[in-house]
C-alpha cells in the first residue's frame, strides 16, 4: 500500500503486521529498504524527535514511504534481501568486496568439466572453492593435486583443437591430464576422477592418502619400484596440500568465522571458511556505514548481504558480536541451506583463537584502507577542496591545527595540538600542553588556555625576522576544536581578545557528521562517505590519541614520583636502581626488608626506613 500525503503518514493506516517498508525520493527511486516485526511501531519511529543526522538526511531526500506485509519475520527478511539486491539503496549499507578475490572453479556446467582460476559472476552448475588470497596459491596447489587427480584443466579451443587432430596437449604427456579430449579416458570414468577431486578438496583426505599408501607399499612388494615412486610422489604432493589447509580443531566441521573491526564512518569485515575443520579460503568487504546501526544490526545487515548471493551455507556460523534477531537469521539461513543452521560467538576454545584471528585480519585490513585513502593525492586534494566548499572557506585549509582536551577527573588536565599539512599529519609541529591556570575539571577554560597560549605565541614570533621564526609563526588554514559549542565560543572569544583575525574556527561535535561555526546555531552536516568527512575523522581522532597518550605518560609519572621521590636517603640513582630490581612500584611496595637490603646501595637500615614508608602509605 502506497501513502502519498505531505509527509508523514498517518499511524492508523500503519498495519501491524510484518513487513518490509521502502523510502522513495521524489522521482520515484527506492532509496532505502527496511524491515520490521511490526510496521505500525517501525515505521512512525522515524519522524520522532532528536534523530540522528544519517535518518534526518534520509528523511530530507524521501518523499513519500510504501509497505508491504509478509506473514512473518523471516518472510520480510528475504523480501527485504530482495528489493535490496534489485534497488541498490544508496541509504542501504552497501558492501563491497576490498578486493576480487580468485576461487577454483570446477565446471561441471560443461561436458566434460575442467579445473579453472575465476573471478567474478559465478554458475550454479559449477563448484567453487576458496575464496584465495592469491591467484597463485590455486596454481599452486593445483599443480601439486593434478598429479593425483588428472583431470582436463585446458581452455574449450584447446580440448576441441585435440578432440579434432587426435594429438593430446603437453600436460597428458607429462601426466597433469588423463586425455579425455582424445579418447584415453571415457568421459565417465574422467567425471569419476572429478569427483575424487572434490571429495579430498572437501576435506576427504584420510581415504585418499589411505589408498596412495597401499598401492605404493603394494607396488613395492611386487618390486614395481616405477609404479611405487609414482604413488609415493602423489603422496608427498598430497600431504603438502593437507599442510597447507590450517587446522584449527580438532574435528572436521563446516563453519564459516565472521569479524569486523571499524569506526563509525566505515567497518572492515573478513570471514574465514572452514571446510573439514581447516580454513580453505577468507574473504574480505569493506562497507560505509550509512546507516545509523549499532554493532549487532550491522553484523546482521553483513550476514543478510554474504549469503544473499550464490553462496555456501555452513551448518553454523560464528561471529564476534551477536546479531540483531538471531533467531529470524538462522531460520532464513536454514531455509537457504536445507538443513538446521546455528550462529554462535565462542567463548573460549580453538575457535575463540581463530575468531580472534579472524578480528585481527579485520583490524588490519581497515587500518590499511584508512592508510591507502590519506596516502592518495587525489583524495587529500578532493578532501580539501570538499572542507573549503562545505564550510565557505575563502580557499582550501592546507594547514590545519586539531586541539583536544584529556583528564582524569580534576587532574592530570593536558591538552593536544595536531597539524595536519595537505591532508597529511604533520608530526614535527604537534605540541603538548599541560593545563596551569585553570582549577578543577572545566574543559571550556582549559580550551581558552591552550588557545591563548598557542595563538600568543603566534603574535610574538610572526614579528620577529624570517631568520628567527618559529613554527608557530605560521598562521593555520583551519583550527579545529573537539567539543561542541561551548568550545568553538571560547576559543573565538579567546582569539579576538588577542586580535587574532582571518584564521577561520570550526568545533568537531562527538557525532563526527556535526560540524559547528561561529555565528550559525544549527551545525553544518558533512555528507557521509565524503573524503571531507574522512578527514576531519583521522584529525580529531590523532588529537585525541596524543592527547590521552600525553595524559596518561603524566598520571603514570606523577603516581611513580609520588611513591618514590619521598623515600628517605633515596636518590635518582638508588630509585633506578630499586625499580630495575623490583620492575614496579607495586614490586617494591610488595618485597621484604631483607628483598630490599639485597638491592646493590641499600644496606639494611635504609631498608628499614623504606619499608616503613612505603608500608604507611598504602
Amino acid at each position: 500500500m502506497r501513502i502519498r500525503q505531505d509527509w508523514r503518514p498517518a499511524t492508523a493506516n500503519i498495519p501491524d503486521s510484518a513487513g518490509v517498508y521502502l523510502f522513495r525520493d521524489a522521482a520515484g527511486r527506492v532509496i532505502y529498504v527496511g524491515k520490521a516485526k511490526s510496521l505500525k511501531h517501525r515505521v512512525p519511529s522515524y519522524f520522532g524527535t532528536g534523530l540522528h543526522p544519517r535518518t534526518a538526511s534520509l528523511l530530507e531526500n524521501a518523499a513519500e514511504v510504501e509497505w508491504i506485509m509478509t506473514n512473518n519475520e523471516v518472510a520480510a527478511l528475504q523480501l527485504e534481501v530482495t528489493l535490496i539486491k534489485e534497488h541498490q539503496p544508496r541509504f542501504n549499507v552497501r558492501y563491497r568486496d576490498d578486493k576480487s578475490y580468485p576461487y577454483l572453479t570446477i565446471s561441471f556446467s560443461e561436458d566434460v568439466p575442467r579445473a579453472k582460476v575465476t573471478r567474478g559472476k559465478k554458475n550454479r552448475l559449477d563448484r567453487y572453492y576458496g575464496p584465495y588470497a592469491h591467484a597463485y596459491a590455486i596454481r599452486e596447489t593445483l599443480d601439486l593435486l593434478l598429479r593425483v587427480f588428472p583431470i582436463r584443466t585446458c581452455s574449450k579451443g584447446v580440448f576441441d583443437r585435440a578432440a579434432r587432430t587426435g594429438r593430446p596437449c603437453l600436460l597428458f604427456h607429462i601426466g597433469r591430464c588423463s586425455g579425455p579430449c582424445v579418447g584415453e579416458v571415457t568421459p565417465q570414468e574422467h567425471l569419476d576422477i572429478v569427483n575424487k577431486f572434490c571429495a579430498f578438496l572437501d576435506g576427504e583426505h584420510d581415504t585418499i592418502v589411505k589408498d596412495l599408501q597401499e598401492r605404493m607399499e603394494k607396488a613395492a612388494d611386487a618390486m614395481e619400484y616405477e609404479q611405487a615412486a609414482r604413488a609415493r610422489d602423489q603422496l608427498i604432493a598430497v600431504q603438502k596440500v593437507i599442510q597447507r589447509q590450517e587446522m584449527v580443531g580438532s574435528r572436521r566441521e563446516d563453519f564459516d568465522a565472521v569479524a569486523f573491526s571499524g569506526d563509525d564512518l566505515e567497518a572492515s569485515f573478513q570471514v574465514f571458511f572452514v571446510r573439514g575443520g581447516r580454513v580453505v579460503g577468507r574473504k574480505g568487504f569493506i562497507v560505509d556505514r550509512v546507516e545509523a546501526l549499532t554493532e549487532s544490526e550491522l553484523m546482521h545487515t553483513f550476514l543478510e548481504s554474504l549469503y544473499a548471493d550464490f553462496q555456501e551455507v555452513p551448518k553454523s556460523v560464528l561471529v564476534t558480536t551477536q546479531p540483531a534477531s538471531p533467531e529470524v537469521l538462522e531460520e532464513w539461513l536454514s531455509e537457504r541451506r536445507g538443513s538446521a543452521v546455528k550462529i554462535k560467538v565462542p567463548e573460549r576454545g580453538s575457535k575463540r583463537r581463530l575468531l580472534a584471528t579472524v578480528e585481527r585480519n579485520a583490524k588490519e585490513a581497515f587500518d590499511r584502507n584508512r592508510l591507502k585513502r590519506s596516502a592518495d593525492f587525489a583524495s587529500r586534494s578532493k578532501a580539501l577542496n570538499e572542507l573549503q566548499e562545505h564550510l565557505g572557506l575563502a580557499e582550501a585549509p592546507l594547514r590545519i591545527e586539531c586541539f583536544d582536551i584529556s583528564n582524569l577527573g580534576p587532574t592530570d588536565v593536558v591538552a593536544s595540538m595536531v597539524v595536519f599539512e595537505d591532508a597529511l599529519p604533520k608530526k614535527s609541529d604537534y605540541r603538548k600542553f599541560k593545563i596551569a591556570g585553570v582549577a578543577g575539571q572545566d574543559d571550556f577554560a582549559s580550551m581558552g588556555e591552550v588557545i591563548e597560549r598557542r595563538f600568543a605565541r603566534y603574535l610574538m614570533e610572526k614579528e620577529l625576522p624570517v631568520e628567527r621564526k618559529g613554527r608557530f609563526a605560521y598562521p593555520p588554514g583551519l583550527v579545529v576544536v573537539d567539543g561542541g559549542k561551548g568550545q568553538l565560543n571560547r576559543t573565538v572569544d579567546v582569539m579576538e581578545e588577542l586580535g587574532v583575525t582571518g584564521i577561520p574556527v570550526v568545533s568537531l561535535a562527538k557525532r563526527l557528521e556535526e560540524v559547528y561555526v561561529p555565528g550559525r546555531p544549527d551545525p553544518i552536516i558533512l555528507p557521509r562517505g565524503s573524503e571531507a568527512l574522512y578527514l576531519m575523522q583521522r584529525i580529531r581522532d590523532e588529537a585525541h590519541r596524543f592527547a590521552i597518550t600525553f595524559q596518561r605518560h603524566r598520571r603514570g609519572k606523577r603516581m611513580t614520583e609520588s611513591t618514590l621521590d619521598r623515600l628517605p636517603g633515596v636518590g635518582p640513582a638508588r630509585r633506578k636502581a630499586l625499580l630495575r630490581h623490583f620492575g614496579s612500584t607495586k614490586g617494591l611496595r610488595e618485597a621484604t626488608r631483607e628483598e630490599i637490603s639485597a638491592v646493590p646501595g641499600i644496606g639494611a637500615g635504609l631498608a628499614e626506613k623504606i619499608h616503613e614508608r612505603l608500608q604507611s602509605a598504602v
